[in-house]
């Protein structure tokens, strides 16, 4: 069985759609951040997104035990596309029928220049099998994003993206997701250490 320790990167403080856009992480938050270090496996490999909050967040819970693998691109956040870096209240004046299908109805629909959430969650689910193929067996710390850690809770929980959605996914927050002989099984979402 592989386990999947699922982290959300370190709080970033924006108030706008951050997707691919490189901002960094706030790791400030040394108690917090010890007892997240602690409740994490102590013998597993470690990978993140490329986006600094991510690797930074993955580098003060790297150890000699923990084995880094290098960042992945494909682990980024969903791609906002011209929305990233935009107020909410600005995208719904901007793309008002878009926008509230993008959320009611997420799927296969797609900001301008974007992706769609089914995109995000196929890009993320072939990193998944494929270190689930090279690692089996293993405990796995992923540091990724809200969006990424959700497409996977899809998949784990066999829901649709709308239901994915509507789970909490914090900051500095582990979702435990074990994968067995091609079965998915939820052991936490969104636990805070």
């Amino acid at each position: 069985m592989t386990t999947w320790h699922w982290v959300r990167h370190g709080p970033t403080h924006q108030k706008t759609f951050t997707g691919w856009r490189d901002v960094p992480a706030d790791l400030t938050d040394t108690d917090r951040i010890a007892r997240l270090h602690a409740h994490l496996p102590a013998d597993a490999l470690l990978v993140s997104s490329d986006l600094s909050r991510c690797v930074t967040t993955a580098d003060v819970l790297h150890t000699q035990t923990r084995r880094r693998l290098p960042h992945h691109r494909d682990l980024r956040e969903i791609h906002f596309g011209l929305w990233d870096g935009m107020h909410f209240k600005d995208i719904a004046a901007r793309d008002p029928v878009l926008s509230r299908a993008y959320w009611e109805k997420p799927g296969d629909i797609e900001p301008p220049g974007g992706e769609s959430w089914n995109q995000t969650a196929a890009r993320v689910n072939r990193v998944v099998d494929v270190m689930n193929a090279t690692h089996p067996g293993a405990q796995i710390i992923a540091v990724a994003h809200f969006g990424v850690i959700l497409t996977q809770v899809q998949r784990a929980l066999g829901v649709g993206a709308y239901d994915a959605m509507a789970h909490k996914i914090d900051n500095l927050s582990v979702t435990t997701l074990h994968h067995d002989d091609g079965a998915w099984h939820v052991d936490r979402i969104n636990h805070l250490p």
